[in-house]
């Protein structure tokens, strides 16, 4: 089942894509307590280029894992870490589908990362990893897009991973997935850039919930970024970054000079 959150009419609304369009549905996803089905049969139908979708989610935090893919640390000659390497982006660098990636004026080498974001649905703290898909809402696409020279400048990641439009998210949640084993892209312009499958992840999704969840609280809604496979590589103003996750689908951005 696929989720998204879209504007029509200058209003924010929850959808439930169905049937080569979407349908209104009466809550968010996160309402938990409540189905997706209620009252379909009442509720508009849109196609998907009559609407602005959004970003499926307004996290409180997004929570990123790096160097989380077996062929990514051995392409970079580094050693697999021992516990998950933790930094996080503000809700400011939060955009969706088709929005538009800003190329800060600080940079000189802005990189795209194709990701897996995990949603999470309800409140988790001290979660046991048998237990963690529970806390899941769904998952979905997410460019962690990086200031690489400000990263090497400054020693730590705040700067490089924090500028306004940094992380585009979307464009839908799926809540039926399995995220052990699915193929995971990157095309810029329409070239191949990462290709893998998330099978070669190093720490899978129940146990970065159960780590994460250890440090800090996350609430629904907050999305866990849960690492890039080999390929990263650079962006240019004009181009276009389609990040692509087998059974969720494509999100697409431009990159913008400020």
């Amino acid at each position: 089942m696929k989720l998204i959150r879209f504007k029509k009419d200058d209003e924010e609304k929850n959808g439930l894509l169905i049937n080569g369009g979407l349908v209104e549905i009466p809550h968010s996803l996160l309402e938990a307590s409540l189905s997706p089905f209620d009252d379909l049969e009442r509720k508009d139908f849109y196609l998907l280029d009559e609407v602005k979708i959004l970003p499926p989610v307004k996290p409180s935090k997004v929570v990123c894992v790096g160097l989380n893919y077996q062929d990514h640390a051995e392409e970079l000659g580094m050693v697999i870490p021992d516990e998950p390497v933790l930094f996080l982006k503000p809700p400011t660098t939060v955009i969706g589908h088709e929005d538009q990636i800003i190329y800060p004026p600080q940079s000189h080498q802005v990189d795209y990362e194709a990701e897996v974001a995990v949603v999470i649905g309800r409140q988790a703290r001290f979660v046991n990893q048998d237990d963690a898909l529970d806390y899941v809402a769904g998952y979905t696409a997410l460019n962690d897009v990086t200031a690489r020279d400000l990263q090497q400048k400054d020693g730590q990641w705040t700067r490089a991973k924090s500028f306004d439009t940094f992380c585009p998210i979307g464009p839908w949640i799926e809540t039926e997935l399995d995220p052990s084993n699915q193929k995971i892209c990157m095309k810029v312009n329409g070239e191949m850039k990462q290709n893998s499958n998330t099978e070669n992840m190093i720490f899978p999704v129940e146990e970065l919930i159960s780590f994460i969840s250890h440090i800090m609280t996350l609430q629904a809604g907050d999305v866990i970024a849960t690492g890039t496979p080999p390929g990263v590589g650079s962006m240019q103003v004009g181009d276009v970054a389609e990040v692509n996750i087998e059974g969720i689908g494509i999100l697409k951005n431009e990159i913008i000079s400020h």
